[in-house]
């Protein structure tokens, strides 16, 4: 697995893709933070709070992840090299994790530069300091989980096919689904009683609840589920070969 891992970091460092994926994060997390004219713009805001950007960064994570996953097994499928891959004496659960841990880090690579952020909000507040530092770092938590389903998702869309426009696509439209549309539903009000269970369904809810500061123990094991479901469902894919 570490193997498999190495040779996945030193993939998207030794080519544009490791390097542009990180600044296309903070590049437009810093855009709509501190310069466009929005709702995010924490100078606008009026608060020494960071909730702008825990707000937007699992949208652009929702098209960025899908993007370096996409590659995954699809690269493989096409270049032929994966049936060569399922030969070597590793489970697939090895192959699968390794694939993922190399996403993974790689987005937890972009994530490191965002405590500027933090820094810079810190001192903003009046007085300096002015910062509800569990609601951060709950946010945080929340955003690693956020980002292992994620990953997780799009690594199995990647077995789905060696078109990887057609991988990231399936992974978008997944994530939208499981962060957004069961709240979506929820609000559309048409279930009736079952709306609030419906909404607890999706990934938003319990990202919410993680953020207010207060890690509840039903939040870690719901996100844990997607990530182990979406892997184990990429190792079944692989076993079908």
């Amino acid at each position: 697995m570490l193997a498999i891992l190495r040779k996945e970091i030193n993939s998207f460092f030794s080519s544009s893709i490791g390097y542009l994926v990180i600044a296309l994060f903070l590049i437009l997390n810093g855009l709509f933070l501190w310069f466009f004219k929005s709702e995010f713009n924490i100078f606008n805001y009026g608060f020494a709070d960071l909730t702008p950007f825990f707000t937007l960064a699992p949208w652009i994570l929702i098209f960025l992840i899908p993007a370096i996953t996409m590659r995954s097994f699809s690269e493989e499928k096409r270049l032929g090299t994966l049936e060569l891959l399922l030969t070597k004496p590793i489970s697939g659960w090895q192959i699968v994790l390794g694939k993922y841990f190399g996403a993974f880090v790689l987005i937890l690579l972009a994530l490191i530069p965002t405590l500027l952020y933090v820094y810079t909000v810190w001192n903003l507040g009046n007085p300096a300091g002015n910062l509800d530092i569990g609601s951060t770092l709950g946010s945080y938590f929340g955003l690693l989980f956020l980002i292992a389903a994620y990953t997780s998702i799009g690594v199995f869309t990647s077995t789905l096919s060696q078109n990887q426009i057609v991988a990231f696509i399936v992974a978008v439209f997944i994530c939208f689904v499981m962060y957004f549309g069961f709240e979506g539903i929820a609000n559309a009000d048409i279930f009736g009683d079952l709306n609030p269970t419906i909404e607890k369904f999706g990934m938003k809810h319990h990202f919410d609840s993680i953020a207010r500061g207060v890690i509840d123990t039903r939040d870690v094991i719901y996100f844990i589920s997607i990530t182990v479901f979406f892997l184990f469902l990429t190792v079944v894919q692989l076993k079908k070969r």
